[in-house]
């Protein structure tokens, strides 16, 4: 966790290098010395990742190394406050004391002097800490390797219907020699599934030979190879005095006379798998391979062409079941107690290792009484993490297995409340503003935190709640148990500190070892009003239900209380005016508010490190007066209203070019004129609110609409014609503009309210890189929808909101690709048309409150798909069908 601290120190103190450098002119020299300091640390850090975990002394290092860098990073942000605010004073023409800030210099490089000093004291020091680690033994404390689990197979519960289906690809299917991959989280039951598996009649009846073996994070292969011939009892004296290939020669001999299976269980790594894989020939007499994996990239690995079984968490009533067998045995759960334990199962949240943990913890009481049990479902993962070698410590492997980057964005996930629905694109931001994430040459911050939250689901660390139209990750969360292993982590790490109940005694003390991170989940008003006091805080997230209003007198708590904050969101409170006092913390990089405002001051543009600004306010309009075109580092702007944007002054037009800028959530049409948009050359998203016949409207040969064209990175486009408070019917469009005026990369197309006629829609059609189109209510008017052939040919999603549609004709040819069809309330579709029956590519209809003719005909499209595949021998690729209500 030092690696993150030192990391982000440096990437800060050379932003200011580079971009700041007048703020500290007097110190600069000093700072530049101590970024070669912290080079050097960073290094050692890198070099001593492996062995961290298993030598307390390098442990004890790193905590100091965290703590220097800490202080480092207080002590340079501090002065950067005080410079800035000694800069604006001076700018606005107020007396500057020339004597107070000689002396204030003067303070700040003793201050990076004993910086210096403990850095070298430090760096010294570590080489006796090596040499120290070199001679003793590792702590058994931090040790990877462990033993194979031992499994219960009796009072097995919710894997009757996993282990058929895992049985049925065993002993089904192709002769040749396939791998069939179990993948889900730690705890979850993957070995156990495996060994009922391995030990059913059917599967002992059908293959002859059957061997299993453990692997681990740590494993020998050698010793896999004995183990497996050991287990199909071949194992020889002779053997033991062979080296690993030689084994595995030996064994690939004998597997190949006759069919086997055999179980690989708990592979951690692609590498592992290709170490093992050669000893297992393919004999085309049906031979299978079983693996179990923790990470889906191992399972594509060993079988790419045949998805994994993904291992599914209990249900609630399963899990209730599964507790009273741990619990009593053969006998019953006591009437009294029934409403507490299945609060308790519902609390282990399907994790069938939890819920074994806990029914341990149940069991050895002789006395069940009800307030032992009360006791247990008030705080049951708390009750799980007691057991020294049990959940905690299973869920652990998999923390300890990812690389040290992310390590930190993984901790990062105990920010959010229990039970929490993260929104992604929330999630990637803060990851970015807080540092978290790495430059990779020329890629996007925001792409290379999407690759980490894909690594992380991967692993099954983080669980896939939504998905977007186009696949890619819309809300995740994360196990209950996971998230207290974070908890348990960041507190450790003094990473962050969750605040959540009654509060009593907000006042957060000077201490260097405080935490950097406050989340507040309850009672946030309350926690305000005690005029809570954090120096070192460096984010102030709030997660509270309850959007109350905050009374004018605790606005300024923000900057008096954190006046080194870099996050701030306070989303949870409404605010009656934007609080201007923020514009003093300017190390801020992500501000989300709400509130009852029409204006975003000019002020704001003074926060120079701002990358996101979110603001929900109960106005339809913003007028955005910040001028964010003198923002270096700003990224993303997401307003509920229609903002209105002013462009940079004419003076200074043709250096303000904003390539950071990504993100424009909801921006008025008379906000889209060339000076605006030519300065956003890197934009990717859109969102246009408002009269969209001023954007259409063509004057002297060309219409706002136009300078979209020059948006060659936009790839989503919301165009939502609002014409409060007359009637949305007032301002229907008359047509599109042509299809080579729309950004040439666009991906992704919204229209609502825009009440075209069907046979513009021939124009969308020709959109060369389209693959999601989401026409929500009255997007369309008309009856019927012919659509043109050669349209469409990348689309992937349609979605059909609203509408009069009553005949919709079109076939395969139409929408070659469609993956995916959503109609909602399209109550007078007579039905989907048959000739899509015929699109090869689509998985998915859903249907939400359609006619219920409508409704039988997809029925009918989804009959005629599983002939056609049965008869011509294709598996696995049924058409889904989700219709609401389900008795239509």
């Amino acid at each position: 966790m030092a690696d993150p601290a030192v990391g982000f120190l440096l990437e800060n103190l050379k932003q200011l290098l580079v971009y700041n450098v007048d703020l500290i002119s007097g110190v600069k020299k000093q700072v530049e010395s101590l970024c070669t300091d912290f080079d050097l640390m960073q290094a050692f850090l890198k070099d001593s990742n492996e062995k961290r975990s298993e030598y307390e002394t390098l442990r004890v290092l790193v905590r100091k190394i965290r703590d220097v860098a800490y202080e480092a990073e207080d002590i340079i942000d501090t002065f950067v406050v005080n410079a800035a605010v000694q800069k604006a004073r001076s700018t606005m023409g107020k007396i500057v004391h020339a004597v107070d800030y000689t002396l204030t210099l003067r303070s700040v490089a003793k201050d990076i002097e004993e910086i210096k000093a403990k850095v070298k004291e430090i760096y010294d020091h570590k080489i006796f800490g090596i040499e120290v680690l070199q001679s003793s033994e590792p702590s058994k404390k931090g040790s990877s390797k462990r033993k194979a689990p031992v499994v219960e197979e009796h009072n097995v519960v919710g894997f009757d219907d996993e282990a058929k289906m895992v049985i049925e690809r065993l002993t089904e299917g192709p002769q040749d020699l396939e791998v069939v991959s179990v993948v889900g989280m730690g705890g979850l039951g993957k070995t156990t599934l495996a060994r009922k598996v391995y030990t059913d009649p059917s599967i002992e009846y059908h293959f002859c030979v059957r061997a299993w073996t453990y692997v681990s994070q740590v494993y020998d292969r050698r010793e896999i190879f004995l183990g497996i011939l050991n287990s199909l009892n071949l194992l020889t004296d002779q053997m033991y005095k062979m080296n690993d290939e030689r084994l595995r020669e030996e064994l690939c001999t004998q597997l190949k006379n006759g069919k086997f299976l055999i179980v690989i269980d708990d592979v951690w790594t692609k590498e592992a798998w290709e170490d093992l894989k050669t000893a297992f020939p393919n004999s085309n007499n049906g031979s299978r391979i079983l693996l179990t994996s923790r990470i889906t990239e191992v399972a594509l690995r060993a079988n790419h062409i045949s998805p994994p079984h993904y291992l599914r968490f209990l249900t609630d009533d399963e899990s209730w079941e599964l507790l009273c067998r741990k619990v009593f045995q053969r006998g019953s759960c006591p009437s009294e107690l029934e409403d507490l334990g299945k609060k308790i199962a519902k609390k282990c949240y399907g994790l069938p290792l939890a819920i074994v943990v806990v029914a341990g913890l149940l069991s050895i009481r002789k006395d069940k009484t009800r307030d032992w049990w009360n006791r247990v479902a008030e705080s049951v993962s708390r009750y799980a993490a007691k057991d020294p070698e049990g959940c905690m410590e299973v869920l652990a492997l998999s923390y300890k297995h990812l690389p040290h980057h992310l390590r930190v964005c993984f901790i990062y996930f105990g920010i959010f409340p229990e039970d929490f629905e993260i929104p992604v694109w929330k999630l990637l931001h803060l990851w970015v503003a807080e540092g978290l994430v790495q430059q990779k040459e020329q890629e996007w911050l925001e792409d290379t935190a999407e690759e980490y939250l894909e690594y992380l689901v991967d692993r099954n660390l983080v669980l896939v709640e939504k998905r977007r139209l186009n696949g890619r990750i819309k809300t995740c969360r994360i196990h209950d148990m996971l998230r207290d292993l974070c908890l348990r982590e960041a507190t450790e790490e003094n990473f962050l500190k969750e605040i959540k109940g009654n509060v009593q005694s907000p006042s957060l003390t000077p201490d260097p070892n405080h935490p950097r991170r406050l989340c507040i989940h309850s009672q946030v008003l309350d926690y305000i009003s005690l005029k809570p006091s954090g120096p070192r805080v460096r984010s102030f997230l709030c997660f509270a239900s309850e959007e109350r209003e905050l009374p004018r007198e605790y606005t300024p708590f923000i900057h008096e209380a954190f006046k080194l904050i870099r996050v701030l969101d306070i989303r949870s409170v409404s605010l009656s005016r934007f609080p201007s006092e923020i514009i003093q913390l300017v190390h801020l990089r992500y501000i989300a508010l709400f509130g009852k405002f029409k204006v975003v001051p000019s002020t704001i543009s003074n926060l120079w490190n701002l990358q996101t600004l979110i603001v929900e306010t109960t106005s339809r309009d913003l007028d955005i007066q910040a001028d964010i075109w003198k923002m270096l580092w700003f990224r993303h702007l997401y307003t509920s209203g229609s903002s209105r944007l002013h462009g940079p002054p004419a003076k200074t037009r043709k250096d303000m070019v904003r390539r950071n800028i990504q993100t424009i959530s909801t921006v008025s049409p008379d906000s889209c004129t060339d000076i605006i948009l030519a300065r956003t050359p890197n934009l990717k998203k859109l969102g246009i609110r408002g009269k969209l016949v001023a954007l259409m409207e063509e004057k002297a040969g060309s219409s706002m609409f136009d300078n979209l064209s020059k948006l060659d990175q936009l790839e989503t486009l919301k165009l939502l014609n609002d014409t409060f408070p007359r009637p949305p019917l007032e301002g229907k469009l008359s047509g599109l503009p042509q299809w080579y005026k729309f950004p040439r990369n666009l991906k992704k197309l919204t229209l609502s309210d825009t009440f075209l006629d069907w046979e513009h829609m021939s124009m969308l059609g020709k959109l060369p890189n389209l693959e999601v189109l989401k026409l929500k209510d009255f997007a369309f008017k008309g009856q019927r929808w012919v659509p043109l052939h050669g349209g469409f040919r990348l689309l992937k999603v349609l979605q059909l909101g609203r509408t009069d549609l009553v005949h919709w004709e079109a076939s395969g040819h139409h929408f070659p690709r469609l993956q995916r069809i959503i109609l909602r309330h399209c109550i007078n579709l007579e039905a989907i048309p048959f000739g899509l029956a015929d699109v090869s590519a689509l998985q998915i209809m859903e249907l939400y409150c359609t006619s219920s003719s409508a409704a039988m005909s997809a029925r009918f499209i989804q009959q005629e798909r599983k002939e056609k595949q049965q008869e011509q021998g294709i598996i696995n690729n049924e058409l889904k069908l989700l219709i609401y209500p389900p008795d239509w």
